[in-house]
C-alpha cells in the first residue's frame, strides 16, 4: 500500500512539473515573439502551412457536417412541425461548438503532428543545438511563428467551416429535402446573435493556441530516439485533441 501511494505522489509531481515546463515554455515564446529581429518571412510561412494547407480538408469537413447536421435536424424538427427552424439550428450549432472544435481538431491531425515531427527531427539530428551555436535563438525561430500561425490560422479556418457548413445544411435541407429558403435563412438571421460569433471566435483563438503550444512544446522536448519522435507525436495529437474538448466545456460553461 505504501508502495502504490508513493508512486501516485511521484506520477501527480511528475505531472505537476511538466505542466510548470509547459507554461514556461509558453512564456518564453511569447517573451521571445516581441523581441527583434522580427522574421516576418517566418511568421506568413507558418501561415500558409497551418492555415492555407488546412483549407481543403476543413471545407470537405465543413461540407458533410453541414449535410448531415441539416439531414438530421430536419427529421427531428419535423416532429414537432418546425421545419422552419432548421437553419436557426444548423447556424448555431456550427458557430458555438461544431465550428471550432472540429476545425481543431482537424488543424491538430494535418499541421500539428507535422509540427511536432519536424521540430522532434531538428532535436534529433542536433539542428536545434546547431540554431544555437549560430547565434539564433530556437524558440524565435522554430516556436514563436507557430504560435502566431496558430493563433491567426485557427480562427480563418473556423470562419470557413462555419460559412462551408451552412452552406452545406442549405443544400441538404433546402435543395434536397425542401424546407423554405427564405424560412431557413430568416430563422437563421433572427436566432444568431453577436454573442453566439464572440464565442466561436473566442474558442477558435483558445484552440489554436493549444495546437501550436502542446505541439510545438512535445516535439521541442522530443527523446534522442526515432521512437521518443513517434512518441512524442502520438502524445501531442492526444493531448491536444483532449484540451481541446476539455477547454471547449469550460468555455461554453462560462459563455452561455
Amino acid at each position: 500500500m505504501t508502495n502504490v501511494i508513493e508512486q501516485l505522489g511521484q506520477w501527480a509531481v511528475g505531472r505537476v512539473r511538466e505542466m510548470g515546463r509547459m507554461l514556461l515554455f509558453l512564456l518564453s515564446a511569447f517573451a521571445w515573439l516581441v523581441r527583434p529581429p522580427f522574421r516576418f518571412h517566418q511568421f506568413m510561412k507558418q501561415l500558409h502551412f497551418i492555415g492555407y494547407k488546412s483549407v481543403f480538408v476543413v471545407v470537405l469537413t465543413a461540407g458533410f457536417t453541414g449535410m448531415v447536421l441539416a439531414l438530421q435536424g430536419y427529421y427531428s424538427l419535423r416532429k414537432f412541425g418546425s421545419e422552419g427552424l432548421l437553419g436557426s439550428a444548423v447556424a448555431l450549432s456550427m458557430i458555438r461548438e461544431l465550428g471550432p472544435v472540429l476545425a481543431a481538431l482537424m488543424v491538430t491531425a494535418r499541421a500539428g503532428s507535422a509540427m511536432t515531427a519536424e521540430i522532434g527531427i531538428m532535436r534529433i539530428t542536433e539542428q536545434v543545438d546547431a540554431l544555437d551555436t549560430m547565434a539564433i535563438n530556437p524558440m524565435q525561430y522554430l516556436v514563436a511563428p507557430k504560435l502566431v500561425g496558430g493563433l491567426i490560422g485557427v480562427p480563418l479556418l473556423v470562419a470557413l467551416f462555419d460559412v462551408v457548413g451552412i452552406y452545406g445544411g442549405s443544400l441538404v435541407g433546402v435543395d434536397l429535402l425542401g424546407v423554405s429558403e427564405g424560412a431557413y435563412w430568416n430563422s437563421m438571421e433572427s436566432a444568431v446573435e453577436w454573442k453566439d460569433v464572440y464565442g466561436g471566435i473566442l474558442k477558435s483563438v483558445s484552440f489554436g493556441l493549444i495546437v501550436s503550444w502542446v505541439c510545438c512544446y512535445k516535439g521541442f522536448y522530443t527523446r534522442q530516439s526515432a521512437e521518443g519522435l513517434g512518441r512524442a507525436t502520438t502524445e501531442a495529437v492526444v493531448l491536444s485533441s483532449v484540451l481541446i474538448l476539455v477547454c471547449d466545456y469550460f468555455l461554453t460553461s462560462v459563455l452561455l
